[in-house]
């Protein structure tokens, strides 16, 4: 199994900034992507941003230019800095570890981030 912890949310206003980190430990093997998703009020939980252990990234349509992933593989951290965040940011982000195969996964127990307008 694969612990994740998620650190660095709260509130923040329009346009303003924020910090994820997430730490994983456990099972943990040099092959795996690691990535932030989001879950607001009465929607479906979606990616925001997910990089392999090869430090390939892939963003949502709706964050690139504002959000960058990055990830610290001796570490095995994973953060997201978001910047000019908007209302509709606004969600509980979940930490999600991935291993080689797509189908054995891990997540975090989410943090809450809210932008207020």
């Amino acid at each position: 199994q694969v612990q994740l912890v998620e650190s660095g949310g709260g509130l923040v206003q329009s346009g303003g900034s924020l910090r994820l980190s997430c730490a994983a430990s456990g099972r943990i093997f040099s092959i795996n992507t690691m990535g932030w998703y989001r879950q607001a009020p009465g929607k479906q939980r979606e990616l925001v941003a997910t990089v392999t252990s090869s430090g390939r990234t892939n963003y949502a349509d709706s964050v690139k230019g504002r959000f960058t992933i990055s990830r610290d593989s001796a570490k095995n951290t994973v953060d997201l800095q978001m910047t000019s965040l908007k209302p509709e940011d606004t969600a509980v982000y979940y930490c999600k570890y991935t291993y080689w195969d797509p189908g054995d996964y891990y997540w975090g127990q989410g943090t809450q981030v809210t932008v207020s307008s």
